[in-house]
């Protein structure tokens, strides 16, 4: 068990968006749903109240918490994305129902959280050795709103 664990707020949605999740990435999973014992602001007795889940192997807590509290882009969740193929699955899958593309990578789900979908190769190209080649990088990704590899590479190596 992580000692810290991200915990998200919602009104009545955590088991739907937790099972959301979980769907998106490997090693994920619901772990325990726990219902309310009384009728609370967060909810009837025996609806839930608390779903822990783990995604891509991190804990998280989705609650119940009675009413709607609107995130913030300033937390953010960032996915590690292998290849251009999981950049466009987790771009898609995150943006279905209702989620909104952002730029530079950054999206926003449909239930508010904010996801940074990045691709391993974009931080190595802003870390390489040409450094003229990260600011090329760095300037195609600003222009971006769903990150592209091919296009970030070409950048950095000049064409």
């Amino acid at each position: 068990m992580s000692k810290i664990a991200p915990c998200l707020w919602f009104d009545g949605e955590a088991e739907e968006a937790a099972k959301f999740y979980v769907s998106l990435l490997p090693d994920s999973r619901i772990d325990k749903i726990q219902r309310n014992t009384i009728d609370s602001p967060a909810g009837k007795a025996g609806s839930v109240l608390v779903v822990q889940f783990t995604l891509a192997g991190q804990e998280y807590m989705a609650l119940n918490g009675g009413r709607r509290i609107e995130y913030t882009p300033a937390i953010s969740f960032k996915i590690d994305c292998a290849d251009q193929a999981e950049v466009d699955r987790l771009w898609d899958g995150l943006l279905s129902n209702g989620g909104a593309a952002v730029q530079c990578g950054w999206l926003t789900d449909r239930y508010g959280v904010s996801w940074q979908i990045v691709p391993s190769i974009f931080l190595k190209l802003l870390g390489g050795p040409d450094q003229a080649g990260a600011q090329r990088a760095m300037q195609a990704m600003m222009q971006m709103v769903k990150l592209d590899i091919a296009a970030l590479q070409k950048a950095y190596n000049g064409g």
